[in-house]
């Protein structure tokens, strides 16, 4: 296959990426995917730190049916007029063969009421808590379901946007306004410590404006790294829902001061998507890129051997060091998870139906972070080739160093993959305060500007250049200025870009 340069067709090298690496595939099922094991265990990954994050926080794992009432998506207005166009409807419930044969829909079988394949989970887990929640003493309620979700997509990219995908999604109750928010942003917070500490990915952080929120929500947070084409990825969002949800399903809870009041409620999710982002964020013209965190195998060792005999003499020499490493854990800088150890994953080719050439480039395609390479040379002098997958450098090591070698390039190559994207970002992110060189700068990347605050205003910019406007700044980067498009005062810069 022709090798894409990111600069010629970005988004033809994604498709390749997914295609060569055997992330996933298009399924037979239209707007379907299919995710093959190499791109199941990077998810697995994901999914896992994820779920160790969750649990350090107190929140518990449980599942909600895939099933909803239509009439329970209608309980809540805003929501419904999100989600009513995407929706997959059940209104029959068996099949049956006609004269022919052929099987038909079972006109019999209708259903007393129509079921929604989950598009999201608010409306029948709020059902469910009315069931559980009574007094104060029952809240927070702080729960977390895997699931599939499917939403009717015309258009769908691998991972990105398919009909079927799946997520996780997190759904909390509590006893106060205060509460719910502080939870949002506390949660909020974790998945910034999880994009930048295991996805290695730089990003910005904050509150989105009134018409970009969750349908039903009060307020929306999101995290937006930047993508190397210079668009936005919205990869995590944190929904305060206050107690609209609630309300719509009359959830609620007596008080300590003895009086009934609707619980308040939080919600948030990841899916599939993240492995989109991995890819796009960090990938380069030599295939994928994963950080070590997330990489489903750390070491590839490829020994260069003709005979049976002499692949057990290599392996017996690698022996010491293998042991080394299976015995190895990678603890990588977190603020939720301090001590989560990650087992090196070691795996040594030994198919001997390819040369060690096409081993290398197999290897490469699925980015292995480190390769070691042996053989009788190597074995003469005692050493081991190292060979670090993001630099593209070989150096030779000492047999008895190689374990110790091999740790310290795991979390080098963690930590340069993050820096790379940082550095990315942050030299392609603008700030700008005339809307002629507004439009020229968001045409590719991110750009920081003033704007008065309106809706109006956000949507004459989108309609002109098809940016949005991605999140507010933290309260601490806020500065008076005019807005670039109305000259009105802006009360601080937000954060536009084109996005996915």
């Amino acid at each position: 296959m022709k090798l894409i340069k990111r600069s010629e067709n970005y988004s033809e090298r994604y498709n390749q990426i997914v295609q060569e690496a055997q992330l996933a595939e298009n399924s037979s099922v239209r707007w379907c995917m299919v995710i093959k094991p190499y791109g199941f265990a990077i998810r697995e990954n994901i999914r896992n730190i994820l779920d160790a994050m969750f649990k350090a926080t107190w929140h518990v794992n449980a599942y909600f049916p895939l099933f909803i009432p239509k009439s329970f998506l209608s309980k809540e207005a805003e929501h419904v007029e999100h989600f009513a166009k995407e929706c997959a409807i059940v209104t029959h419930y068996r099949l049956k063969l006609n004269d022919e044969k052929k099987l038909v829909v079972d006109p019999e079988a209708k259903l007393d009421e129509e079921l929604i394949v989950r598009p999201t989970s608010e409306t029948i887990i709020r059902d469910s808590y009315k069931n559980r929640i009574h007094s104060y003493r029952d809240l927070p309620l702080l729960i977390n379901q895997r699931a599939n979700v499917v939403r009717w997509e015309m258009r769908t990219r691998i991972f990105l946007r398919t009909t079927e995908f799946l997520r996780q999604e997190w759904h909390t109750a509590h006893a106060s306004k205060k509460e719910a928010e502080k939870e949002t942003i506390k949660m909020l917070n974790v998945y910034s410590d999880f994009a930048s500490n295991y996805m290695a990915m730089y990003h910005f952080i904050g509150q989105k404006p009134e018409h970009e929120k969750f349908a039903g929500a009060d307020r929306t947070y999101g995290i937006e790294p930047m993508m190397q084409d210079g668009k936005a990825l919205q990869a995590w969002t944190s929904h305060n829902l206050g107690q609209s949800f609630a309300k719509a399903f009359d959830v609620k809870f007596m008080n300590e001061k003895n009086e009934l009041e609707y619980v308040w409620a939080t919600s948030r999710w990841v899916s599939t998507r993240l492995l989109w982002g991995l890819i796009m964020a960090h990938s380069d013209d030599n295939w994928l890129i994963l950080p070590p965190a997330l990489a489903p195998i750390h070491v590839v060792v490829v020994p260069f051997f003709k005979t049976q005999e002499e692949l057990k003499e290599i392996k017996k020499y690698l022996k010491p060091i293998t042991k080394k490493l299976e015995k190895m854990n990678l603890i990588f800088d977190s603020k939720v998870l301090k001590k989560y150890k990650i087992k090196i994953e070691i795996k040594i080719d030994e198919d001997d139906q390819k040369s060690p050439w096409w081993k290398f480039n197999e290897w490469e395609l699925k980015w292995v972070p480190v390769r070691l390479t042996v053989g009788s040379k190597e074995m003469a002098e005692n050493k081991v080739e190292i060979y670090r997958r993001d630099t593209q450098e070989k150096v030779l090591v000492e047999i008895n160093d190689v374990a110790k070698k091999v740790e310290e390039l795991l979390y080098e190559i963690q930590k340069n993959i993050y820096d790379k994207h940082e550095k990315f970002t942050k030299e392609n992110t603008f700030v700008v305060n005339d809307y002629n060189e507004f439009k020229d700068k968001i045409e590719k990347w991110f750009v920081l500007a003033h704007r008065d605050g309106t809706t109006e205003t956000a949507m004459k910019i989108q309609d002109e250049t098809k940016a949005t406007i991605r999140c507010f700044l933290p309260n601490d980067e806020k500065e008076i200025g005019k807005c670039i498009y109305s000259g009105k005062e802006s009360k601080g810069r937000v954060l536009f870009a084109k996005a996915y």
